[in-house]
């Protein structure tokens, strides 16, 4: 049995702080794919995987992976993995908490001498924020073998493309297909990670176990009137785009809110062009974004808000532009494997508790070639993507005794063959 060290959490926080301390901004946590501070974080984390002992590389996407290999013939690899790029001015912990707790786990392993039925790979994945090309789960669609080779044409506001920054950071995209696990050769995926909401939080439990992670769909929306004159041209004769998006955006929260917990509707971005306080609005642009644990729910409300949109503007006299522009489906997490989670969580004295998240991971990139097993770890008021982020040792400690535990019953499972 693989037994808890309260020491791990310790070192799993000394590391993540290490890790923090590496940034593209000083005052602030920022690493986006491919930066010079990425780079230098990813050096640091194969360095740790190295002196564990994993047979470690880096692959062409920029993934870190360390593998720690068993001496059963024809043996299938469980992967444990989260990522290490953050969002703009980030929390410590979202991504890099999995991927070094991870690394302590394997680290028992090892130092215990265990005998596994299974290889382990611990992987850091490159990019799933999507921050630098709008494009989420770089990394774990590459390992998962669903990578898009279109994608290498994608720019940064900069102009350079996936492509070029691969290839500066010492990878080769022709080869990325070579760095798939294949289908048959997954045993599972297990992903620790923040909860980014504050369900544990208020009901003081420090991990529960996902159930589900919300499908959604990211939409840019264009609303083109006419521009005019503030002073001059009456109110009924005005094609306002502001206002005509103004409605929109009130009545997509409205209609997201009669759903209660089914689906969620958030406007982040929304752009005025050559806007002056003396001009009325001739173009507006904004983004939607539509999340919900049931496909069925997220396409019907999907055609519902297009529909919505189109009526208000032609009411207005306005043109409306509705784009897609990135999407992914509702994933159901593996009942086998969390029935082994939900026994590990009772084993260490801990209430169940489950969760949906609202939030991507790539856990979503992995689950179509592997059963898929998350579990959340309380932060402080929910607070993520936010300097704010936080984790309380005893919660670290606590993720690491539960993980510690159905790392073992996984073992034991598969030497029953």
């Amino acid at each position: 049995m693989i037994t808890h060290n309260p020491h791990q959490a310790t070192l799993i926080l000394q590391r993540i702080n290490e890790l923090a301390s590496i940034s593209e901004s000083p005052g602030a946590i920022t690493r986006t794919f491919g930066t010079d501070a990425f780079i230098k974080g990813r050096t640091l984390v194969a360095e740790w995987m190295q002196q564990a002992g994993l047979q470690t590389h880096i692959d062409n996407i920029g993934n870190v992976r360390g593998r720690l290999q068993c001496t059963v013939s024809g043996a299938k690899t469980l992967v444990i993995a989260s990522h290490i790029d953050t969002v703009l001015n980030a929390g410590k912990f979202d991504g890099p908490l999995g991927v070094l707790m991870g690394l302590s786990l394997i680290e028992q392993v090892i130092e215990q001498k265990k005998t596994l039925p299974f290889h382990i790979e611990l992987i850091a994945f490159s990019d799933e924020e999507g921050c630098r090309f709008h494009t989420t789960f770089l990394g774990s669609k590459v390992v998962a073998g669903n990578f898009d080779n279109n994608l290498l044409n994608k720019q940064d506001n900069t102009g350079t493309t996936l492509g070029d920054v691969i290839q500066a950071m010492g990878g080769n995209a022709g080869l990325l297909q070579h760095d798939a696990i294949t289908a048959g050769n997954w045993l599972g995926y297990f992903e620790i990670h923040i909860e980014q909401g504050p369900v544990l939080y208020e009901k003081d439990i420090p991990v529960g176990i996902v159930t589900a992670i919300a499908g959604q769909k990211r939409i840019a929306i264009t609303f083109k009137g006419e521009a005019g004159h503030a002073g001059t041209v009456p109110m009924h004769m005005r094609n306002d785009a502001l206002c005509a998006a103004a409605e929109f955006i009130l009545e997509a929260e409205r209609f997201a809110a009669s759903h209660m917990q089914q689906v969620v509707a958030t406007i982040g971005t929304l752009n005025i062009p050559h806007a002056a306080s003396n001009v009325i609005p001739g173009e507006v642009h904004c983004t939607l974004d539509l999340r919900s644990p049931s496909h069925q729910v997220l396409t019907s409300c999907y055609t519902y808000l297009e529909q919505l949109g189109a009526a208000i503007c032609q009411r207005r006299n306005i043109g409306f532009d509705w784009q897609l522009v990135q999407e992914s489906k509702p994933v159901t997490c593996d009942a086998n494997m969390n029935r082994l989670l939900a026994n590990a969580v009772r084993q260490c004295g801990y209430e169940v508790i489950n969760l949906v998240s609202g939030a991507g991971h790539d856990a979503v990139a992995v689950a179509p070639v592997s059963p898929v097993a998350m579990l959340f770890v309380r932060c402080f008021k929910g607070i993520s993507h936010n300097p704010l982020e936080n984790v309380e040792l005893k919660d670290l400690a606590a993720a690491v005794e539960v993980s510690a535990a159905f790392i073992n019953l996984l073992i034991q499972k598969y030497n029953k063959g």
